[in-house]
Formats: C-alpha cells, structure tokens, sequence
C-alpha cells in the first residue's frame, strides 16, 4: 500500500509554481505605486530608500507566510489565539478592516481610476468619473464574488504575466533612455534617514500584515500538493526567496523610474499619478491606456479576492449574518471610501498601519521561534503587550492634528520621542517588543524548569 504520508518528489517546476503562487499573493497595487513615488521622494538617496522598502515590502511578508506555515494554523485567528481569544478576534477585525473595506479594497478602484480613466478625462469630469467608475469596479464585484468561477482565476494568471512582460519592456525602454539624472534633493523625510523612511512606507504595502491573514489559502494549497511539516517549509522559503528575489528586482526598478522622472516632472500627489505620466513619456496616451486597462484587471482580481476573504472570514466569525449580507458591506463600504480618492485613502490609512504593523511582526516573531514551547503562551501575552503600548502611540502620533496636536496627547507623545529608543524615527515599538520577549522567553523558562522539578506524589 502507497505510503501518503511521504511528500512528493520537489522538481523545479513544482518550486517555479509556488514561488509564481506566493508572488501572485505580494504583488498589487500597494507594490506598484509606492515604490515610483518613493524614487520620487528619495531623488539621490533612491537606493537606501529602496533597501528599506524592501525590507518591509518583501521580507516582512516572507516571515508572515513563514510565520503560519511554522506553527500550522489555519488562519489568523489560530495564530494570535495564543495571546487570548478576545485578542484573536479583535485582532482578526482589525486586519479585515484595514486589508478590506476600510483601505486595501478601496485602493484598488482608486489607483485603477488614476491610472485607467483620469488621465483621459476633463477634469470638471473628475468627481463624477470617479463615483461611476467605482460603482461599475464593485457592482461586478460583487457578481463575480456571488457566482465564483475559475475563469477569473485564469484571466488573473495570464494577466499576471502581460502585465509583467510589459512592466520588462518599461524597464528596458526607460533604463536605455532615461528621463534623466538621479541627481535630485530628497524630500526632507529623505535627506537624513532615507533608510527608515523607506521602510515605513514599505508599511503602505499592507502585505506582511495581510499575509497573516491570507496566507493560509497558499499553505493549503501547498499541501495539496502533498507536502507535509519540514518539507513544506523548506519549499516555503525556497519558493519565497525566489519571489522576493524577483519581486525586490521590480522594486528598485519602479523606484528608479521614479528617481529619473524628477528631471522632467514634477512631485506628483501618488505614485499611481506619476506611473502614468512616466508610461505617457514614453509610449504616448496609448502606452497609458494599455497599462490603465491591464492594472484594472489586475486589482479587480485582486478586489474580488479581498471582497470574498472578508465576507467568508467575518461570516465564520459572525455566522448570524449571511455570506451574502457581509459581501454586501464590505462591497458597499469600500465604494463609499473610494471615493474619498488614493490620496485620502493614503493619509487616512497610516495611522492604522501604524497600529497594526508592530502587533503583527510582533506576532511572526514569537510565531518563528517559541510557539512550540511549553511556556509559549506567556511569551506571547508579554512580548504583544510590550508591543502594544508603543504602537498605540506611533498611531496617535501620524493621526490627524487635531488628535496628535491635543494638549495631553502632544505632552505624551513628546515624552515618549525623547525616552524610548527610534520613537522620533517611527520605529519606538523595536526596544520595548524585544524587552516583553525577553522578560516573556525567561520568565516561562524559570516557570516551566520550577514545575517540571516539583516531585510527582501520585
């Protein structure tokens, strides 16, 4: 009789397909735009922007995916439970929110609108374009999400590479006759720390904290494979490290688009906005249009898949509402907060991002290394407590100024920029993170060396 439980055979072809699969789940929107607005930003300092922007942009997420591979769970809830039920779910909310209706859903018909209409359209047009565009992008949404097929899956997996092929043609065209030189001033964010600035808006991604969340879609789809516990982790990273690997290489090529066409335009307000001016350049209105339709269809994939995740997840966690009824709000809701533009959906995000950032490397780290000991689950109450308090405040800290400006608030804030460790630099939650582990790591191993000691009287 056939043994089951020995995994298959791993072939080239089998890593190519799951590093393709794990890119498929980096790459969006996020990853498009940020990092042409970011050369923008850094000018001269382009390249340790780019380094940190792709330490948060490609390594974080690689660790997520790690993260629930290691500890086998099967969705975010299971792997924050260890920290409390409460928490878990709170936490799995907050994600949902912030990956769906509330930010990452509402992007993609944003940054499909600035890149596949507004160019074309008068701009007395802009408002109304905007809310009947959005309206159409949700409306068959939510269709496709009530009547799934494996079409759009087909038309996702080639789109993925037109859309690729034709992002190689940018690449080669704009590096053999670039706009011009990289010798332009930083924004102030870059001139001192370009590193750190941009890794925080490698934050803008969203990807290592959506990857908690969604991850475990591809963990099952490598077990279907017939990969089980060590050998679906070494395929993991191996898989990952390819993907990162490719996905690291169009990042310092988009931010380097965006450092040469400083020389010919203007700072634009985002980097869907100087995507297309850069494609404009070089290939005219029809160079535009052509990439405006294939990154539409790319996010709208990827739309229908956020749509179906939050209304599958939130009906599980709430099942007195329907699938339908919560496919509902989340398509309803992310129209209404589309509309609000890419700009404002930006602003208004990073506060949250702030918040749910530290909570949720904080997770991967206690998932990576202590989660199978006995004491696991007072490493990971302390080690997100620790992290929790300086998260709360780097959020206050980026949110509007009639929060962050307010007399207590301002004094708090103050405090904790001149006492804790690179709180100035929007990173204060490192130390205090790495103290709950420590304190949380030796504090169960006494707990647990002191109990095993005690004599057995039974």
């Amino acid at each position: 009789m056939e043994n089951s439980s020995v995994a298959p055979r791993r072939s080239f072809k089998q890593l190519l397909v799951v590093s393709s699969l794990i890119f498929g789940m980096f790459f969006g929107s996020g990853n498009l735009i940020f990092p042409v607005h970011l050369g923008q930003m850094a000018g001269s300092n382009w390249f340790v922007a780019a380094l940190g922007f792709a330490v948060s942009g490609s390594l974080f997420p690689l660790l997520a995916i790690l993260a629930v591979v290691f500890t086998k769970s099967d969705g975010l809830y299971d792997l924050a439970k260890p920290v409390g039920r409460h928490y878990a779910a709170l936490f799995l909310v907050l994600v949902h929110l912030t990956i769906g209706p509330f930010f990452g859903t509402p992007r993609t018909a944003a940054t499909a609108y600035e890149m596949a209409v507004q160019p074309f359209l008068p701009t007395r047009f802009t408002t109304v374009g905007m809310l009947v565009f959005t309206g159409l992008f949700f409306a068959a949404a939510y269709v496709l999400a009530t009547h799934q097929s494996s079409l759009v899956k087909v038309v996702g997996k080639y789109l993925n590479a037109f859309f690729l092929a034709m992002l190689a043609v940018l690449f080669v065209v704009a590096f053999f006759n670039p706009m011009g030189s990289l010798q332009h001033t930083p924004t102030a964010a870059y001139q001192a720390n370009a590193t750190v600035s941009g890794l925080l808006e490698g934050y803008n991604t969203v990807d290592a904290v959506a990857l908690l969340a969604l991850s475990v879609t591809f963990v099952h789809a490598v077990r279907g494979l017939g990969y089980r516990d060590r050998e679906l982790t070494k395929l993991t990273a191996h898989a990952g490290t390819l993907s990162i690997v490719l996905e690291i290489a169009i990042y310092f090529g988009l931010v380097l688009l965006g450092a040469f066409s400083m020389s010919q335009l203007k700072l634009s307000a985002n980097g869907g906005v100087a995507l297309s001016a850069i494609v404009g350049h070089y290939f005219s209105n029809f160079g535009t249009l052509f990439l405006g339709v294939l990154v539409t269809l790319g996010v709208f994939t990827t739309a229908l898949g956020l749509v179906t995740s939050f209304a599958q997840d939130f009906h599980k966690l709430f099942p007195k509402v329907s699938y339908l009824n919560w496919l509902r709000v989340t398509t309803f809701v992310s129209f209404v907060v589309a509309n609000a533009g890419l700009n404002a959906i930006i602003a208004w995000s990073l506060p949250v991002l702030m918040l749910l950032y530290p909570l949720s490397l904080a997770l991967i780290l206690v998932s990576l290394t202590v989660s199978k000991r006995p004491y696991a689950g007072l490493v990971y109450k302390l080690t997100i407590a620790f992290a929790a308090v300086p998260a709360v405040l780097d959020m206050l800290n980026t949110a509007p100024a009639v929060v962050s400006g307010f007399g207590p608030v301002a004094a708090v804030l103050n405090f904790y920029h001149a006492v804790v460790p690179f709180a100035s630099l929007g990173l204060g939650w490192i130390v205090p993170t790495l103290v709950g582990f420590v304190i949380g790591f030796v504090w169960g191993r006494v707990r647990w060396a002191a109990q095993s000691t005690v004599p057995d009287n039974n």
